[in-house]
């Protein structure tokens, strides 16, 4: 049995606690995109864990975690995310010799485009990430199971480095030290090769037991589905998780949907929702809305059931999960995008653009007191309320509601 978490807006919605709260269940959790960009943060037992690259379930001490052929690895990322557990996580964790590599001229590459662009930035996170998968796509990408041979691997670095060296010179990006470069990767293969193996045939093979798959960002962030071009450089969706892992369609049983109470977003691009005044300052605040990556703050503003029923849609959610509704704790009033106004007429779907986009609201009573709460009848009558008005509006059942950080800061319906 193969299941699915997804996130379903722009992102830090909290999969990492959904993926650490259900993790007991699985006996795999797979990685399937991404790169270390991407930031799922997990409380337990008081204690903060920032994950970048590792699957969430790697505080679960009997699954096994892979890193699957979709992810791009950063391999100074993972070996120190890979140290700050106990030795034990070296025995369950599998990385796919297919999974590409992100070596340090991508970051810097990343970083000259991002200055070169000015006001037209993307806002990514500088790390390389969608450098790698250009690579990866062009076919000059590097797979960690190259790691097996370094001279062949330098060899190969040589003649990229002298393909691109126009290129590189235009961006102001010094060329490294093939030298130097090979000692990297002479460590990265001491460190890691024990783990590297053919991710694909491991799952097929274990294709019977309990597995769940994890993504990295969310659907709005999806290269070819989400707000273009301030999206991330994979496939985010639900069918992206079966190409980043290789796991048949057909085994795939259930798919869970992530969205927090609210909506927030990093770096640029379209936010129908957005509150850039007072409230969404609260929010951030009471949220403590800042990136697990790079600690920027985040864009905050209103849950936008537009975005959220084509999310939904799109990655054929059986349910979701709402995070995070304690921090509206405290509003007199919380609005709810939903529908969309353009040139004066009304859109009540996901347009391939935003521009000129204007949200629709409807405005539901406040709450206060739902943090904490671990049952549905804990909760106070307005915060159920509006947890139906959004099943309703999204036709979807809301399964999860999590009204704290801690793992059991969760009601299960």
């Amino acid at each position: 049995m193969v299941d699915l978490i997804v996130g379903l807006q722009w992102g830090d919605e909290g999969k990492g606690k959904i993926v650490d709260l259900v993790a007991k269940n699985y006996d795999v959790v797979i990685r399937s995109q991404g790169g270390h960009n991407a930031g799922h943060t997990v409380v337990l037992d008081g204690k903060k864990y920032a994950l970048h690259l590792l699957p969430s379930g790697v505080l679960n001490p009997n699954a096994v975690n892979v890193i699957g052929n979709g992810v791009v690895v950063y391999p100074p990322q993972l070996i120190k995310e890979i140290k700050e557990f106990d030795k034990n996580i070296k025995n369950r964790l599998l990385i796919s010799d297919k999974a590409h590599m992100i070596l340090d001229h991508h970051i810097a590459i990343d970083k000259a485009r991002e200055r070169l662009r000015g006001k037209n930035a993307i806002g990514t996170t500088s790390r390389g990430i969608g450098p790698a998968y250009a690579d990866k796509i062009a076919r000059a990408g590097v797979r960690m199971g190259e790691l097996k041979d370094i001279d062949k691997l330098i060899g190969k670095l040589s003649d990229y480095y002298e393909m691109n060296k126009g290129y590189l010179e235009y961006l102001g990006v010094k060329i490294p030290d093939i030298n130097d470069v090979k000692k990297q990767l002479i460590f990265y293969k001491e460190e890691l090769f024990e783990n590297i193996t053919d991710t694909t045939k491991y799952l097929w093979d274990n294709i019977s037991k309990n597995m769940l798959l994890e993504g990295a960002q969310a659907t709005l962030l999806d290269i070819d589905h989400g707000t273009y071009p301030y999206v991330t450089s994979s496939n985010t969706i639900a069918s992206g998780a079966l190409t980043g892992s290789g796991i048949p369609p057909k085994k795939l049983n259930k798919v869970t949907g992530i969205a927090k109470a609210y909506t927030t977003r990093v770096g640029n691009g379209p936010f129908p929702t957005e509150e850039s005044g007072e409230e969404g300052e609260r929010i951030r605040k009471q949220g403590a809305e800042f990136g697990t990556t790079t600690g920027r703050p985040r864009r905050c503003g209103w849950f936008d059931v537009v975005a959220a029923k084509y999310a939904i849609t799109i990655n054929s959610c059986d349910e979701v999960a709402l995070m995070k509704l304690d921090v509206l704790d405290g509003f007199k009033e919380v609005k709810v995008g939903v529908g969309y106004e353009r040139n004066g007429k009304r859109l009540d779907y996901f347009p391939s653009d935003l521009d000129d986009v204007k949200p629709v609201y409807e405005t539901l009573p406040g709450w206060d007191g739902s943090s904490g709460a671990r049952k549905w009848g804990d909760l106070p009558d307005n915060a159920k309320k509006y947890i139906e008005f959004l099943e309703e509006k999204t036709g979807c059942k809301i399964k999860y509601i999590s009204t704290g950080a801690e793992r059991e800061d969760t009601i299960v319906r």
